[in-house]
Parts: structure tokens; sequence; C-alpha cells
């Protein structure tokens, strides 16, 4: 499994501790149109359930949790930037403990009482578990760490980060699911792979493929073979879902290219250059049976 820590440049800077947020005064159009965004998703899927043990004993699921904001945090030991969110996820489970709900889903192969150690001496103050393999299939196989996804009141998934993000971005999207105040825009999206990989048939375009110079039709035939195909490089998903997962693979990047190639029309022969006539000689006019006949008088 290949694990890449995205770090992304964000806006949200809000001075959460100050209690700003929720003093904000009304806004004009125009200052929202200048406002942050967060996005969820629009008609979300529900979480796969899952049946674990935390580490200190308690069954862990998502169904007692319905009624509450829940973040899923899978996570490692090992990984930097999983350790550099920790105390920023302890100060949100403090600040909504009644409302919210972070599990954080350990997929370190490690001894689970050194990840016990880890979490008494970090101060974890949410439930932390082993991750089975199957957990992580079901959510989409988790090829970066950190990854966090966030689930609504009723248990579906909304949004998913990769990567190390602020906490801003966390506490605006809880909030807004809680229905508080908040200092950003909310739009929604259609999942097309972002979230769960099973939607990637949705997808209109794909990373690092280029479909501009298809026709509609010729662009059609080539996603259909994208999501009916699967890559050869282990992953065990389609040419979409790979290229989605996993944009560096150079697999299933190679099989799109040819599936593209085979599908689009080769390439018109260049039209023979137009050549002008040569000019003919000018003909010499005959001449007059008059003027053939020497002597002649009129």
């Amino acid at each position: 499994m290949r694990f890449a820590f995205q770090h992304r440049g964000l806006v949200l800077r809000y001075f959460f501790t100050l209690g700003i947020l929720w003093l904000a005064p009304a806004l004009s159009s125009a200052q929202l149109d200048n406002q942050p965004v967060i996005r969820f998703v629009r008609n979300p899927d529900f979480a796969p359930d899952f049946k674990l043990t935390s580490l200190d004993g308690n069954p862990l699921a998502l169904e007692p949790l319905r009624g509450k904001v829940v973040l899923l945090n899978f996570w490692a030991t090992w990984c930097g930037p999983c350790r550099a969110e920790v105390s920023d996820l302890v100060v949100l489970q403090e600040r909504y403990k009644d409302r919210l709900q972070i599990i954080g889903l350990n997929v370190d192969d490690e001894d689970a009482d050194e990840i016990q150690k880890y979490v008494q001496e970090t101060g974890i103050n949410y439930p932390v578990a082993m991750t089975s393999n199957e957990v992580r299939i079901q959510y989409g196989g988790i090829p970066a760490l950190p990854t966090m996804f966030i689930l609504d009141l009723e248990g579906h998934v909304v949004q998913k980060h990769v990567g190390l993000w602020n906490p801003a971005i966390y506490e605006t999207e809880i909030r807004a699911l809680l229905g508080m105040p908040i200092m950003a825009r909310v739009e929604t999206f259609e999942d097309k792979g972002e979230v769960f990989l099973q939607h990637a048939d949705r997808a209109t375009e794909l990373p690092g493929v280029d479909l501009s110079k298809l026709a509609p039709e010729q662009k059609m035939t080539v996603l259909h073979h994208f999501n009916a195909e699967g890559c050869t490089c282990g992953c065990k998903f389609t040419l979409a879902q790979c290229r989605i997962w996993d944009s560096a693979c150079a697999v299933s990047k190679a099989a799109a290219d040819k599936i593209i190639e085979e599908v689009s029309p080769p390439p018109a022969a260049p039209a023979p250059a137009e050549t002008s006539p040569k000019p003919q000689p000018a003909s010499k006019p005959p001449k007059s049976p008059a003027s053939s006949q020497p002597g002649a008088q009129q």
C-alpha cells in the first residue's frame, strides 16, 4: 500500500478561542461572496458500520452515535501529520463533547499495548481502535494518512479529507452540521469517487487523463472502458477507481492512455498541396493562302 502525505494550503483562519466565529454580524451578499466555502456531498451515502473494540475494551460502532457529528480518523503513530493533528482533535472533542464523537481508527501493525501507551502519553480523549483490513477496504482502501471522514447527525458521510488539514476546517464543518453559526458558505457536490470510490463511475474527468480531444460519444466509450476494466497494478480497483485512488499509478495511466488511443480516430492525412498548371506556349497563327503563293497579284 502506498501512503502519500498531502499538505494543502488553506485559507480559513479563525480565532475560535475568542468566540469570534459565532458572534459574527449579519453579512451582505457581497461579503458572502468573499466568504470561505465548505462543501458537503449531495445525497450522501451512509457510512459503513463496523463492530470494533476500543483499546480500553469498550465496544465501538456507529449506530449508537446517531444524533452526533462523527469524525472517523484513520491514522498511525508512525505518521508525522497524524501525530501533528492529535492535539487539535483533542481540543475539538473537548469543546463539542456532547454533540461530537471523534474515533481514531489506527492502522499500525504494532502491538496494541504500544498504541495504548501513545494514547495515554498524548492525552487522547476519544476512543481509539485497531482497524481491520476489512474496514479499510469498506472505506475505499485508505491510500494516504491521515484520512478523515465527516459524518452528519444521521450517519451519512458528507466529506472526506486526506492529509493534514487546518483544524478550523473541521470545526466549521462540525458547527455547520450542528446548525450553529459559521463564517463560511456551504455548497454541495456530487460524489464522483472523491469520497467513495464506488462512485467513480459518475466521474466525467479523471486525474492525469486528457479527454479534451475526444468527441462526446468517444468520451462516453472511453469512460465505459475505464469503469469496466480492472487495473493490473494490484489495487483490485477499476481503472477509473485507481486513477482517483492513486493518480501517480503508472499502470492505470498507461492503460488509460492506450484505451484513448484505440478509441480516438487516427489523425487525418494531410491533403496534397495543389499545383498550378504549367503555362502552355502560345501557338503561331496559321498562314493565309494568299501569302502562301509567292508573286500573287490583286
